[in-house]
């Protein structure tokens, strides 16, 4: 069992990217388990410093000016491995928290200047993996997919089979007798709770997000309908027509990431496997594709971030 899952989509735009690509980004990931969102880098230190409880935990020390969500990560992580020690193993926490980890965060536009160095090599980073294999900053390259996937800890090293396997009970607690009795548990949950509170009932949770989509749905209302916005999302579509790239929407939370995943949709079945010389002519179609989007957006995209960071959307399907 994996002690690692899948790293968190960070934005609406993320998870637009993430539509067109699941089954990568299903196969990216590691198994049910929680290091939380971090599964890559050198070290369980996240980077930063660390401190070592009484019984010999280690803590992340959680940087001054993070947001909410982040410190929720050094909580359970901490949480995690406090746990996990008091039941005689050992757990390095780590939390992701440098956007240069991520090999999405720049490819999405909100930095100009960023995802222009980005596209200009790799485009939308579709061809990317076949032609830069062994390049860690192509998303989904072999490289990439490899230091996502290997462990940045050695904290099941020596372990007999025996002792592995409890390691996983205490971590996830207890394999489950059926799916329909598969539940959070072990230390994984204890860090969840210390993070997040006790789960909410049934009643609750439903209420929760049924509050969650009517706030997205507001905000998608409040995005698609604000006048600069919507100025500025027909600047953007006239000038694609003119570079000839095809428009399908002229709504801003449509716009903002439009061109990509309409080329997502259109991917041969093979694009990650195939052959150097197969795919470079296709990536250098698809960085003047990505660049001519960049340019056109620009101005659009710096209106928009701000806005759709003050009213988060994530689209209609969640």
């Amino acid at each position: 069992m994996s002690k690692f899952s899948t790293p968190d989509i960070r934005s609406p735009l993320i998870t637009a990217l993430a539509v067109g690509l699941l089954p990568l980004l299903a196969a990216c990931g590691g198994g049910d388990s929680t290091k939380s969102t971090a599964s890559s880098g050198s070290s369980g230190s996240s980077g930063g410093s660390t401190t070592t409880t009484s019984n010999g935990a280690v803590q992340l020390t959680v940087p001054d000016g993070v947001d909410e969500e982040t410190k929720q990560q050094y909580i359970e992580e901490n949480a995690i491995a406090v746990c996990m020690k008091k039941q005689g193993f050992t757990y390095t926490p780590y939390v992701r928290t440098s956007a240069a980890a991520d090999p999405l965060a720049a490819v999405d536009g909100e930095d100009y200047a960023r995802a222009k160095q980005f596209r200009k090599k790799y485009g939308f980073g579709y061809y990317a993996g076949a032609v830069y294999p062994d390049d860690p900053n192509v998303p989904f390259s072999k490289a990439a997919t490899t230091k996502r996937t290997t462990p940045v800890d050695h904290d099941e090293d020596g372990l007999t089979e025996a002792q592995k396997k409890a390691y996983d009970i205490a971590l996830s607690g207890p394999p489950a007798k059926s799916k329909a009795e598969e539940k959070p548990g072990g230390c994984s949950e204890a860090g969840r709770v210390a993070a997040h509170g006790p789960a909410l009932s049934a009643a609750a949770e439903k209420k929760a997000e049924k509050a969650r989509n009517d706030a997205n749905h507001a905000n998608g209302l409040a995005l698609n309908g604000d006048p600069q916005l919507v100025q500025l999302a027909q600047q953007f579509a006239t000038c694609l027509t003119g570079q000839g790239i095809p428009v399908s929407t002229t709504q801003p939370t449509g716009m903002v990431d439009m061109v990509r995943l309409d080329i997502s949709r259109k991917l041969p079945e093979n694009f990650m496997s195939m052959s150097r010389e197969t795919a470079l002519p296709l990536l250098n179609k698809d960085i003047g594709i990505a660049l001519k989007d960049l340019d056109c957006g620009k101005k659009f995209r710096a209106a928009y971030f701000p806005k759709e960071k003050a009213k988060p959307y994530y689209g209609e399907d969640g």
